[in-house]
């Protein structure tokens, strides 16, 4: 792997708290993020794991690899030659609420807190209109799997960062699969994968490739570090990398994160009542049914007015006005989703931080 090269490094927004800085990863606070149904561009978070570079759209071009040839496309192509789709779709870090994970026992990675999540209206072209295009024959590869690779930036782990999603996905109408160049209206910013990136509405944000430029079809997942030895929830007596090592290859990678609520802010409303907003979000393409909350550590719960959902792919933001509360105390929220599963009061330690999920909790 080169060395690292942050000499072209684009600037990035001011009101994210800084993770780290080289690559750069940082997330906007939660009592900002729950403000907003569709996250505004400079409070979407960003997760890196090289330099982040701007690419020029004029000459940026990506391939498609199937048994049956390979294509080039130009941003141009794309654009003229495939319909417009677009899809409001939830994008999240696997290591949201990592930081909590943390203060449970130690884990791997970076300590995000609550706020690598956002909500945003993704337009491009759909991935399965692509693959027909270039004359995919479907029914010859079942069982098989779409690599996305992005070879164009540097990375901290393997040779370039790259993923995989099973070809069903990629190709269900229903599931809104797409190679995005826009973001709530807008071209991508450098930050969020300009020219291009993938948008897998309902999987983790590792799967959601940013600069894309290499589509292969292949009958295994991606042989990718971070398809293979990272983003996967090992066993809980799992607890060092040499533990690690033989365990990766038995453990599935992670495509759907479970059914999550935090509380984003909690305001004081005269002597004693509370508003509390906050965000949850489903897992995979179940939405949110209900969000409630509790004062008095889960005896009784208060049902909180969802206030925003946009079809099956979005976060959900909701709020509640709490009365007759104490001075003091811990509100906690849980979601329970369309199917009926409700979460959890306490998440499952993994040493890589992932898809973490207990009551949602904030002090007043």
């Amino acid at each position: 792997m080169a060395a690292m090269d942050y000499t072209h490094e684009v600037p990035h927004s001011e009101l994210l708290v800084v993770r780290a800085h080289q690559p750069y990863n940082a997330e906007p606070t939660a009592a900002a993020l729950v403000e907003f149904p569709r996250t505004p561009e400079d409070l979407i978070y960003c997760r890196n794991h090289g330099p982040v570079i701007e690419y020029d759209e004029d000459t940026f071009t990506f391939g498609v690899n199937t048994p049956q040839g390979s294509h080039t496309f130009t941003m141009k192509e794309l654009k003229e030659t495939f319909p417009r789709h677009e899809v409001v779709a939830a994008l999240q870090c696997a290591g949201n609420r990592r930081k909590e994970m943390d203060e449970v026992k130690k884990v791997r990675g970076v300590l995000w807190n609550d706020g690598v999540i956002c909500n945003a209206r993704w337009a491009g072209a759909r991935l399965r209109d692509i693959l027909e295009h270039v004359g995919l024959d479907v029914n010859a590869l079942m069982g098989w799997h779409v690599w996305f690779e992005s070879h164009v930036t540097l990375c901290q782990d393997d040779n370039y960062y790259g993923a995989s999603i099973p070809l069903t996905k990629a190709m269900s109408p229903d599931d809104d699969v797409i190679l995005a160049f826009e973001m709530n209206d807008q071209p991508l910013s450098p930050d969020h994968g300009y020219p291009i990136r993938t948008v897998v509405p309902g999987y983790l944000g590792a799967r959601w490739v940013k600069w894309v430029d290499t589509i292969s079809l292949a009958p295994d997942e991606s042989p990718n570090f971070y398809q293979q030895l990272d983003y996967k929830i090992l066993p809980e007596e799992v607890d060092t990398p040499e533990k690690a090592a033989p365990v990766w290859s038995k453990v599935p990678s992670l495509t759907t994160l479970p059914l999550n609520s935090i509380v984003g802010s909690v305001t004081r409303q005269g002597d004693d009542a509370l508003l509390v907003k906050g965000y949850a979000i489903g897992c995979g393409d179940v939405q949110v049914a209900k969000v409630e909350l509790s004062t008095d550590d889960g005896a009784t719960w208060h049902e909180a007015r969802i206030t925003y959902q946009e079809g099956k792919w979005s976060w959900t933001l909701w709020e509640a006005l709490l009365e007759h509360v104490p001075p003091s105390g811990v509100v906690y929220s849980r979601a329970t989703d369309q199917r009926g599963q409700v979460q959890m009061r306490n998440g499952k330690w993994n040493m890589r931080g992932v898809a973490y999920n207990p009551w949602g909790r904030k002090k007043w």
